[in-house]
């Protein structure tokens, strides 16, 4: 770590404040956690919106994918820009962009005159706000809190971020079954609390940055050689990036299943709840747990526990069974995100954390838009059972993959 904000500083003298009265992480946690909220509500209410009109499971995959492209497109200019721009002030005009496009899905909503490309549209412009906003807030964290609680602070950001998933997917589903354009109305509430909150925070969100020229195309290559230097990264995001392509499909099955079974939003909305109970359970935990594991046997012990998880998805039949596997596949998750968090955070220098985590997210993540896409189509020409099977047995690859890997077993 090349420095701390003046906050910390004037922290090291004494005993650092707990993050309870740390009066600027509050404010950035909560709404950064309100956007959150209205991420996921929104994530639900996309595919609901189209499935319980008139679009099959194919229209709800493009849907997802508008959503998701940004992060294959837009990741990389996203990271360069957060290291150059003021940091809130950015997250500030991404809430202002997302209020106006989820006003724009509230009043079609409203009207009776929903047109798919619109929503493609608007999926897309919301999902790059998303992409740059959060960015934004993993790279500030650091810069509000003291060294000594910044594992604690991540901690209770993956916490967060998996409670916005627990809460998300039922309010969407249950603001649906009371009105279409009332989930919208909820993502767009995120966004106003973020803009209040964001407007009260005193402390920078950045170091000092030095005058002169800048290259765009030498800082986007600075996030990637940093990662390329990184064996262990490197091969483990790697094994990531088709396991989060993978979760695609598992994540769309249960909507699927539950709209062709003749149930209700509501019941799609339970999966989630039930899901984020797991996510914030393995993120609040992940710190005792966790302490002393090192990070490549936590991510080969999350593979190994999808790897036996997933088929059991694909061979019940049960609900409840389903609300049991996803709440544990969203358990392991959040401790290995709460692992690979806290070693980013104390790796990477502050100058270059947005380029550098930029550059991660896009090896990671930037496929999930394909994922989506496949998703929907895969699952509407072949059906649940036989896509979760496939998913399952690429899932045992992957994970025998990084078993045998020496970068990852021997960093």
């Amino acid at each position: 770590m090349t420095g701390i904000s003046p906050s910390g500083a004037s922290a090291k003298a004494g005993a650092p404040p707990p993050l309870r009265r740390n009066r600027d992480f509050l404010l950035l946690w909560t709404g950064a956690g309100a956007t959150q909220l209205g991420a996921r509500t929104g994530v639900i209410a996309y595919p609901l919106l189209v499935l319980w009109g008139d679009g099959t499971a194919a229209d709800a995959g493009l849907v997802a994918f508008a959503g998701l492209l940004p992060m294959l497109v837009l990741q990389l200019p996203a990271g360069v820009l957060v290291d150059r721009w003021d940091r809130r002030r950015l997250m500030l005009v991404c809430n202002v962009i997302g209020l106006a496009a989820m006003a724009s899905v509230v009043a079609v909503v409203l009207a009776g005159r929903v047109w798919l490309p619109h929503i493609l549209a608007v999926a897309f412009v919301d999902g790059a706000a998303t992409i740059f906003y959060q960015l934004a807030e993993r790279t500030a964290v650091r810069n509000v809190v003291h060294p000594d609680r910044l594992s604690s602070a991540l901690a209770q950001n993956e916490a967060r971020g998996r409670a916005a998933g627990l809460l998300g997917q039922p309010v969407g589903g249950a603001a649906f079954s009371v009105a279409g354009w009332l989930p919208f109305g909820v993502v767009a509430a995120g966004h106003l609390l973020s803009l209040v909150n964001l407007s009260l925070v005193r402390a920078p969100f950045q170091e000092e940055r030095g005058p002169g020229e800048r290259d765009w195309k030498a800082e986007v290559r600075q996030g990637l050689s940093w990662l390329w230097g990184q064996r262990f990264l490197r091969a483990a995001i790697c094994v990531v990036a088709v396991t989060n392509l993978l979760f695609q499909i598992v994540n769309m099955a249960p909507l699927v299943v539950i709209r062709d079974h003749g149930g209700s939003a509501a019941q799609v909305g339970l999966i989630g709840l039930v899901s984020g109970l797991g996510g914030v359970a393995g993120a609040l935990s992940a710190g005792k747990l966790l302490t002393g594991v090192r990070l490549p046997n936590i991510l080969l012990g999350t593979l190994l526990s999808w790897t036996v998880l997933v088929p059991a998805v694909a061979l019940t039949t049960q609900y409840g069974a389903l609300l049991a596997l996803y709440a544990a596949m969203s358990f392991t998750g959040a401790a290995l995100n709460v692992g690979a968090g806290a070693y980013m955070a104390h790796l990477v220098p502050d100058e270059i954390h947005g380029k550098a985590m930029s550059a991660v997210m896009l090896a990671s993540w930037g496929a999930n838009s394909l994922g989506a896409l496949a998703a929907g189509f895969l699952l509407a020409a072949f059906g649940t059972t036989t896509v979760l099977l496939g998913v399952a047995a690429a899932m045992l690859v992957c994970t025998v993959t990084a078993a045998a890997s020496p970068a990852i077993r021997n960093p």
